[in-house]
């Protein structure tokens, strides 16, 4: 090999002296060294931009940085919460930790007492546009009145759905509603009506059973007080009950459509659910039959400043025949696995069997 060919590959092996301090795509701070190529960021060919004025093509790549792609590693995702309920699991969930006590008992109160400072809102509305407490007392006595702002325990129903989402995957109201146990999934027509006739028979027998332990009690307590115990329905009657047909009919539909419904899926569906799987079927059915019975018996409280021994009297004549429908709603819940439909309708039909019963006892006597 002579001179001149030694100088020919010295020629072609000179490095292309770069001016740049930072890479013309990536935007890197260059580092200061001889005969750099490549960006140390990007892996941009500076050299090959230097020398055709043009990006490089794929040729002309970074050989030392891998074009391969691998599978990039997920760290596993943290989720902080309570497990999800997919669609498939939202009739036997009975394995899935749901809410605890506290929220079972709790949410069930909370709605209780929203829906009353709600209902107390709307009426101390009606009392500001009418300034008349007369007509006020005629208006919210008038049972087409009282059969309208029942409606407002629809509350019972929105608020334990809305919670329950956070235990969905797919957190629609209609899952909610099959959650907690208002549904028909997995029914045919001839088991829905099994489902219906069960909750008949059970609204008779509520009415049978209420009816008994209050006797009893009355009895009972007759003899432990040395009183006479006199049920006066008839200013009850004048002031609660329809007072005619029309209005009889759509009381009792108020009372199967919402009432029934709606306390169902509140006390059963969602108290007694949540009780169940935290303290077992035991409590879970004793706890929510004592909480709906003391519910309805606010209004005794009252009785408390005026006598104690009133107080007692009106108490046990009230709580025990409650306490008692309730433990057999309970009951029925647990024996329907947890399906609402049987619930619903001894609920709501014994509601109404009751007031058919009173408006029939009125009118006789």
């Amino acid at each position: 090999m002579n001179d001149k060919e030694l100088h020919n590959i010295d020629k072609d092996q000179e490095p292309v002296k770069l001016d740049w301090e930072f890479c013309p795509i990536c935007g890197h701070n260059l580092p200061k060294i001889q005969n750099l190529k490549f960006c140390t960021k990007c892996g941009t060919n500076i050299k090959y931009i230097k020398e055709h004025k043009k990006l490089p093509t794929s040729q002309s790549l970074n050989p030392y940085k891998s074009q391969v792609s691998y599978p990039q590693y997920q760290p596993p995702s943290i989720y902080y919460g309570p497990p999800k309920i997919s669609d498939e699991e939202l009739i036997n969930n009975k394995e899935h930790k749901l809410w605890g006590p506290s929220i079972s008992i709790g949410l069930p109160l909370g709605t209780f007492l929203l829906m009353n400072f709600i209902l107390g809102g709307f009426l101390a509305f009606l009392t500001f546009l009418t300034l008349d407490l007369d007509s006020l007392y005629d208006l919210i006595s008038n049972s087409y009145f009282i059969s309208i702002i029942s409606i407002f325990e629809l509350i019972f129903i929105f608020v334990p759905v809305i919670y329950v989402r956070k235990y969905l995957k797919n957190p629609t109201v209609k899952n909610g509603l099959i959650l907690l146990g208002f549904t028909s999934r997995g029914y045919d027509k001839r088991r829905i009506l099994k489902e219906v006739l069960i909750g008949l028979i059970f609204a008779v027998i509520g009415v049978l059973l209420v009816l008994t332990v209050s006797i009893l009690i009355e009895l009972i307590l007759e003899i432990l007080f040395r009183v006479e115990i006199i049920q006066d329905t008839g200013e009850l009657t004048d002031d609660i009950l329809p007072m005619d047909i029309p209005s009889l009919i759509v009381f009792c539909i108020v009372m199967i459509l919402v009432i029934g419904t709606s306390e169902e899926i509140l006390f059963r569906g969602f108290m007694q659910k949540g009780l169940v799987r935290s303290l077992g079927s035991k409590w879970g059915i004793i706890i929510t039959a004592f909480s709906f019975s003391m519910i309805h018996l606010i209004g005794i409280l009252f009785f408390a400043l005026e006598s104690p021994i009133l107080f007692l009297i009106s108490f046990l004549l009230s709580f025990l025949p409650y306490f008692a429908i309730s433990l057999m709603l309970g009951l029925l819940y647990h024996w329907r696995n947890e399906n609402l439909i049987a619930n619903i309708i001894c609920h709501g039909v014994y509601n109404t069997l009751t007031i058919i019963l009173a408006y029939i006892f009125y009118i006789v006597f």
